[in-house]
């Protein structure tokens, strides 16, 4: 795979986040024309990205955050939540940018990352603009490969509402097999009181790394 990270950063054991008693800091990676580095809560243009993605319809219409995101303060307290996270070790949340222009499409994260099982959940979203040009396949792929080697996890699910077909073919196109159905399992649409069927991914560190068929399909999310 076409994946590297900042030479700096470079893990040859499946790490703790911790070391010394110090956190380690994200790396950025960088492969399949993008590059993936950590949102930072205190720069306008991140908070603004970020604000507009969770509050796109196409967003709103599958996920509905635990909290209200509605304008630049809540936006930034959701990136400083998210960052305290990258900290210590329970997540890893990435600014998905061209890595020739250097232009946001979107966002990657592996969440809920339990150290001792080795197991966390990946999510996703792209930009409206840049939809249609395989963006969630590339980082995808890139911060799996990550997230299975470089962070040393086991296990990586993915789980989206039942019915969405585009996350769907994304997952599977990413070597995350299908495992079934999980009832009840996320919020509905606009909604924290009433609950959808969301269909369960998971990638294992001893599964096959996906082919290079995995980016010929560039007319997908």
């Amino acid at each position: 795979m076409n994946v590297l990270m900042s030479s700096s950063r470079e893990r040859s054991r499946p790490p703790s986040p911790r070391e010394g008693g110090r956190s380690r800091p994200l790396p950025e990676l960088r492969g399949h024309g993008l590059h993936l580095r950590p949102w930072d809560p205190e720069s306008p243009a991140d908070v603004e990205a970020w604000l507009r993605g969770l509050g796109d319809p196409e967003f709103r219409r599958w996920n509905t955050p635990f909290r209200s995101i509605t304008d630049a303060d809540s936006a930034r307290e959701s990136l400083r939540r998210g960052a305290a996270c990258d900290t210590d070790g329970t997540g890893a949340s990435f600014r998905v940018t061209d890595a020739g222009s250097g232009t946001t499409l979107g966002h990657i994260g592996v969440n809920e990352i339990h150290p001792v099982l080795r197991r966390g959940s990946i999510g996703y979203w792209v930009l409206p603009e840049a939809r249609g040009r395989g963006v969630a396949t590339r980082a995808l792929l890139l911060a799996a490969h990550w997230a299975l080697t470089g962070r040393g996890l086991h296990r990586l699910e993915l789980n989206h509402a039942l019915g969405h077909g585009a996350s769907c073919r994304v997952a599977t196109r990413c070597g995350f097999r299908p495992e079934g159905t999980l009832r009840g399992a996320i919020f509905e649409a606009g909604r924290l009181d009433a609950f959808r069927d969301a269909h369960l991914h998971a990638r294992l560190a001893t599964d096959p790394e996906p082919g290079p068929d995995a980016l010929t399909a560039t007319a997908a999310p």
